[in-house]
């Protein structure tokens, strides 16, 4: 976030200074040289110019994204900085005002100048206003692809094969932004659900989610993506024009609009955000698909989580059905995927805290994930690597406690040339081609498949501790 402040005294600069960095990209604006050798010791970059002139702004490389705060310090002419302000083009503006009467004033300027927001000496000092820079530039964010997408006819909602709660919930949640009906905003996969706790989430809240062919894809106005990336369908999108997800973002594509953050848990937390920036009110079956998305993807905060979603969970929570959320949570556990658990621990290996598995040719990709999750809860074991055959397709999931390597960077270091790979620190997953995965690491069956995995992830974790010595 880039915050170019319009600086009249040192104190405000050294206040700004402490309060935003290393949280913003902040930058100076002041009027004479006098006060410029006295900032200069922060470190900030520092403009001398007169604020009262559209061009100073400009010089200044103003962007609607950027936010300006401007100190007023009483004199007369702050309407001429904020027209100068609103001539470069800046929307997301705060005047600060060292007095309340200060404020006061400033407020008596919205009407002319609608962009405006006011704070008071004491709301600068501290987190509030870091989250209140964050929701303007959300809200600034979120109100511009509204607009984009307001003409469109159609528009799809697409999410990954087989979507998980996330994936769902941030696709109920971006269909009430655009204001959009069932009939205007398919929800759509190219692979249905076939998860049983996901199954019956889309039964009890009634998604409605459908699926959709590569063909059909040409007939959206208007296509949006939640919880992947457009690499994901490599060849197969006419356009994007939206993308929220919390994976790690991946180059090769253009979108007109994105908001990617790997550092969340969920893309649900995103999407919250999105909701509380522009004031949405959140039903109660979007907020109980979001909490349980929240729930499901970090493991309860047991991952890969951060402030920002636990904001979002205790937001949400309030506004959820947790009965509902008791019901989808009650089907995780399934005698097919219990038979499952019990091969991998008969097959499966644990060296140096390190638990491998391969589960041959289960029905279905989610008997993966589940199992390396499930074994991962054991004493002792900081990874689980588990893998399988699903129609045609190696398919291998990885977790760790994070602790040491990061889980995304390992499949990424095997797989990434011969097929999809990726994730975070503690969680990640390749899927290739079997012919593919022979011709890289030879045939395999079986036991010699898991030995095969096991030196790789055991190759892996030694070069850290070599890389140490």
């Amino acid at each position: 976030m880039r915050c170019l402040a319009v600086c009249h005294t040192e104190l405000i600069a050294r206040l700004l200074e402490a309060v935003l960095v290393p949280h913003a990209d902040v930058e100076l604006m002041v009027e004479n040289a006098t006060l410029a050798r006295r900032v200069a010791p922060l470190g900030l970059p520092v403009a001398i110019a007169d604020p009262q002139r559209l061009d100073s702004f400009v010089k200044a490389g103003l962007t609607p994204g950027t936010v300006v705060l401007i100190e007023d310090n009483g004199r007369k002419g702050l309407r001429k900085v904020l027209d100068a302000v609103a001539g470069a083009g800046g929307t997301l503006v705060y005047v600060l005002g060292s007095r309340p009467e200060d404020v006061k004033k400033a407020e008596t300027l919205r009407s002319d100048f609608p962009d405006v927001n006011t704070l008071t000496l004491a709301e600068l000092i501290g987190p509030p206003l870091l989250t209140e820079f964050g929701r303007s530039v959300t809200r600034q964010k979120v109100q511009q692809y509204q607009h984009y997408f307001r003409d469109a006819a159609r528009v799809l909602i697409l999410t990954h094969n087989d979507p998980d709660p996330d994936a769902l919930a941030s696709g109920l949640a971006l269909r009430s932004l655009l204001r959009r009906t069932r009939q205007t905003a398919i929800i759509g996969c190219l692979q249905g659900v076939t998860r049983p706790e996901n199954q019956r989430m889309v039964k009890l809240l009634d998604l409605g989610h459908e699926v959709v062919t590569p063909d059909q894809l040409a007939a959206f106005d208007k296509i949006a993506l939640v919880d992947v990336q457009p690499h994901y369908f490599p060849g197969l999108l006419p356009h994007t024009d939206l993308v929220i997800d919390h994976h790690p973002e991946q180059p090769g594509y253009t979108a007109v609009y994105r908001d990617i953050r790997p550092h969340y848990g969920s893309t649900s937390t995103i999407l919250t955000e999105h909701l509380r920036a522009v004031d949405i009110d959140v039903s109660e079956r979007t907020a109980t698909a979001m909490l349980y998305a929240i729930k499901s993807d970090t493991l309860f905060f047991n991952r890969q989580a951060n402030s920002a979603d636990l904001d979002a969970f205790t937001y949400l929570y309030p506004r959820a059905d947790a009965t509902m959320v008791r019901k989808m949570e009650g089907s995780e556990i399934t005698g097919e995927r219990l038979d499952y658990v019990i091969k991998a621990w008969q097959t499966g290996r644990m060296v140096e805290h390190v638990f491998c598995a391969f589960l041959g040719e289960p029905p279905r990709e989610d008997f993966v994930p589940y199992v390396a999750d499930f074994y991962l809860q054991l004493e002792d074991v900081q990874w689980t690597i588990v893998s399988g055959v699903v129609n045609d397709t190696f398919v291998v999931s990885v977790r760790n406690l994070g602790y040491s390597r990061n889980a995304g960077d390992f499949v990424r270091r095997w797989f990434n040339d011969i097929g999809s790979a990726g994730g975070h620190r503690t969680m990640a997953k390749a899927v290739v081609p079997v012919e593919a995965f022979q011709r890289k690491f030879g045939t395999y069956e079986g036991s010699r498949i898991n030995q095969r995995m096991l030196e790789l992830v055991l190759e892996f974790l030694h070069e850290v501790k070599q890389a140490a010595r």
